[in-house]
């Protein structure tokens, strides 16, 4: 007779353990979606694995050698440039503790650097509360209007105790901050203009559109600058002159909105023909339905090559050295020509363009913010 109780209906699975619990963000996860990462981008295929491990090869040869040179064998300050020619030593970062003002503000007078700082700072601010979306409307218009009469007081002077500063002595990351932001600032709606006249079904308009954007799109920067620079002069009466800046800023101005109307015409041609009969359904006029219906669209769709072209011409603007201005590379170049520092050349080009790339790359990353802001509540 079998005395053996039958088994409860948990004693079967009693020696089964229990599954370990995986939760969303936890290490485990984490570790899981890396592992996931790197075998599809890295690990794909064997020529994906060989090229891995190539490049990581070539940088374990590169970097230790770019850190020892950057910050471990540096030479961080400095009064003389004796410190950086013993031999061993890596870069030579005191230069830019002499040099940085310089650089950074040109031929503005030493002692009046505090205003083209506070005036950096301004433009700064200004730049940060338009890239928030809350402050789009009257707000926004009103801190430019504050902005810019204040940048010009503190720049120029000549009230308030200031002394005159001529705007040929402004140079370095302020010049550079005013001819990329006005510029742009005048090249958008001059882009948008011209694209919408270029599709215009009125021949004069239409005719005007293409010569202004085929012209100006069919030379080089540099010419236009030249232009501005030298030949525009020659059609003037005579005793006539025109600003150095003013000339830059007409000359950029005018090549940007040729390629950032280019741009805004793709955007139009890509919606939909139902996007405008929708709009003449509803009784909507010309500029009331490209106004609230078709450029709000239009521009969303193009804001990849729309910051693309703002980044080059923030890069561009060290082309205005063929006007006699100094930007922020030309003062880096106008800087090295001390024959005690020059051999350090590298690190303030290395240094001019940290500050390049801190713009461009905030630029990049605030275009993908601006997508992914204006698609909310978009289909797909």
């Amino acid at each position: 007779m079998n005395t053996e109780r039958d088994p409860r209906p948990g004693d079967a699975l009693s020696h089964i353990e229990e599954p370990v619990s995986v939760y969303p963000g936890s290490p485990q996860m984490r570790s899981m979606h890396v592992l996931g990462w790197a075998r599809q981008n890295l690990f794909s295929s064997t020529s994906n694995t060989i090229m891995t491990l190539l490049c990581l090869g070539l940088l374990v040869q590169i970097v230790p050698g770019l850190l020892n040179w950057a910050f471990i064998n540096a030479i961080w300050s400095s009064a003389t440039p004796d410190a950086c020619k013993v031999s061993g030593a890596g870069a030579c970062w005191a230069v830019i503790e002499q040099k940085h003002r310089f650089i950074l503000f040109g031929l503005y007078p030493y002692e009046e650097h505090w205003r083209p700082i506070m005036a950096t700072v301004l433009f700064i601010i200004a730049l940060a509360i338009t890239c928030n979306p809350r402050f789009w409307g009257p707000t926004l218009a009103l801190v430019w209007i504050v902005t810019l009469p204040l940048c010009a007081i503190l720049m120029w002077g000549g009230i308030l105790g200031m002394t005159r500063v001529s705007n040929d002595r402004w140079g370095g990351l302020p010049l550079t901050l005013l001819l990329s932001v006005i510029g742009i600032g005048l090249a958008f709606p001059i882009g948008v203009l011209a694209a919408l006249g270029r599709r215009s079904e009125l021949p004069i308009i239409k005719s005007i559109s293409v010569i202004y954007i085929e012209l100006i799109r069919g030379v080089p920067l540099i010419s236009v600058l030249f232009m501005a620079s030298v030949m525009l002069p020659l059609f003037l009466p005579e005793g006539t002159t025109i600003d150095k800046l003013l000339r830059a800023l007409v000359g950029i101005t005018l090549f940007t909105g040729a390629y950032l109307a280019e741009a805004i015409r793709g955007g139009l041609q890509s919606l939909p023909r139902g996007q405008y009969e929708a709009a003449d359904a509803l009784g909507l006029g010309y500029w009331q339905k490209t106004r609230l219906i078709i450029l709000p669209q239009a521009i969303r769709i193009v804001i990849p090559p729309l910051v693309n072209q703002f980044i080059s011409m923030f890069k561009d603007t060290s082309l205005v050295i063929i006007i006699g201005l100094y930007d922020l590379l030309t003062t880096a170049k106008t800087a090295m020509t001390d024959p005690a520092w020059r051999p350090f050349y590298v690190e303030a080009y290395v240094f001019t363009a940290l500050i390049y790339f801190a713009f461009s790359f905030f630029m990049s990353r605030y275009s993908l913010y601006l997508e992914r802001h204006l698609n909310t509540g978009v289909r797909r």
